[in-house]
């Protein structure tokens, strides 16, 4: 009978100290020099030439090679990259920042924990908190500035799903996206599997607009994933998520295309093209596969998600965000 107790109590701790382990925030500040794959900014073009590709992924740009804003007023060229400009967390342990390095903050209350169940036995589901970073890197590291066609700010947390009482609920989140209802139903479902094909041979089909691709259905723009098959998966989907909600809450503007030649603009139904993505933690996505290291949203994770989830450290994850840039690059301008 004490051997039983000593045993119960042994199992007890052990389980105990996973808990508490798995509970554990860690993370880690990227290296601008080494974690993030720089040749995601290609192609660089001016006009419709490119100037450098590096065979890198590109959709289609503005044609010509002259352009002109009004305000301020100037006469320049067209020219397009990709942008790093944000930064994502997606994390199982509320104010878990991973890209700070594993902080953990204590606002004095608490929020939903991530979770993961079976339903019926088969399907499984999850749920995840989500961090937003203003994340210019070429700014803040200085190596262009001054320069209208970058985003001129500094590293900020901008967005925390904890403090959104929409990031949980199902029912609150429709008043963000209504047209849920219509996607609901199974030849809806079936059509991503398109999508799926689209993103994995380039880009994703934005006639598909309630479609994650390979990740999945898009709505509800929240936390809740219905159909978990990984963590990398998952949190691919959630990066998805987090940039469609924040488009349709005006919080996120679109930059490419003959709109953004002279700034930014309002999307709220956001262009899935304009976007690629990496991961930072916990497996820098550095080394190139078919010549690349970053993809479009929605492609299948079956190739570069490889190895790159693993028990208690390697649960959360961080991905740097690549934003497509289309601007008029002023020679001349005609203010005072």
């Amino acid at each position: 009978m004490k051997f039983a107790s000593k045993l119960v109590a042994t199992i007890g701790l052990l389980l105990a100290c996973v808990t508490a382990q798995a509970a554990t925030c860690k993370g880690k500040f990227a290296n601008p020099i080494t974690d993030i794959c720089w040749s995601c900014m290609f192609p660089l073009r001016i006009g419709g030439a490119a100037l450098a590709s590096l065979d890198q992924e590109d959709t289609p740009n503005p044609g010509g090679i002259a352009c002109w804003c009004g305000n301020p007023p100037k006469v320049g060229m067209k020219v397009s990259f990709w942008e790093p400009a944000r930064r994502v967390d997606v994390v199982r342990e509320p104010f878990c920042m991973v890209s700070l390095g594993g902080v953990k903050m204590d606002p004095g209350f608490d929020a939903p924990v991530a979770s993961r169940y079976r339903r019926d036995g088969q399907d499984q589901s999850s749920f995840y908190q989500v961090h937003w970073y203003v994340d210019p890197v070429i700014y803040y590291l200085q190596a262009v500035l001054d320069n209208s066609c970058l985003e001129n700010q500094g590293f900020d947390v901008a967005y925390l799903t904890e403090l959104d009482p929409l990031w949980k609920d199902d029912e609150l989140t429709r008043i963000l996206n209504p047209e849920v209802y219509l996607f609901g139903n199974l030849p809806a479902r079936a059509a991503c599997a398109a999508d799926c094909v689209t993103a994995t041979a380039g880009f994703p089909n934005n006639t598909f607009f309630w479609c994650a691709g390979c990740q999945g259905s898009l709505y509800p723009l929240n936390g809740n994933v219905q159909a978990h098959v990984g963590g990398v998966q998952a949190s691919s989907l959630e990066v998805y998520r987090i940039i469609a909600k924040l488009h349709r809450e005006g919080l996120m503007w679109a930059a490419s295309g003959d709109g953004g030649m002279c700034g930014y603009y309002l999307q709220p139904v956001m262009d899935k093209t304009g976007y690629k993505y990496h991961m930072l933690y916990p497996v820098p996505q550095t080394k190139k596969i078919a010549g690349k290291c970053c993809q479009p949203l929605g492609r299948s994770t079956i190739l570069w998600g490889a190895g790159r989830e693993f028990p208690f450290e390697g649960e959360d994850f961080a991905y740097q965000v690549f934003r497509k840039r289309n601007c008029c690059q002023g020679a001349l301008s005609l203010g005072n």
